[in-house]
């Protein structure tokens, strides 16, 4: 059984910066699409970053040059750094990996405030 678990959400000043994580059990990460996705109160679920199947690196135009997305495929972890962090950053964020299937953790809460 595939399990997907955030970890590093919290509440953090405007300009600040948070490390989140993701650990995977169950399955590998290698090989395989990660990604982090966010979904603030009222809005859809919008992807931030991800790492190909092929170890290639996709932003949303809003975090570029302020987030970067990286995995350790030895420890099966999958980390969101986010630096420069604004208001709009305010939302439940989450993981997925996904192949022929997609597994999503439960999100962790980022508040950013001013």
């Amino acid at each position: 059984q595939v399990q997907v678990v955030e970890s590093g959400g919290g509440l953090v000043q405007a300009g600040g910066s948070l490390r989140l994580s993701c650990v995977v059990s169950g399955s590998t990460v290698s090989n395989k699409f990660t990604g982090w996705y966010r979904q603030a109160p009222g809005k859809q679920r919008e992807l931030v970053a991800s790492i190909s199947s092929g170890g290639r690196t996709n932003y949303a135009e809003s975090v570029k040059g302020r987030f970067t997305i990286s995995r350790d495929n030895a420890k099966n972890m999958v980390y969101l750094q986010m630096n420069s962090l604004k208001l709009e950053d305010t939302a439940v964020y989450f993981c997925q990996v996904a192949w022929a299937y997609e597994y999503w953790g439960q999100g962790t809460q980022v508040t950013v405030s001013s």
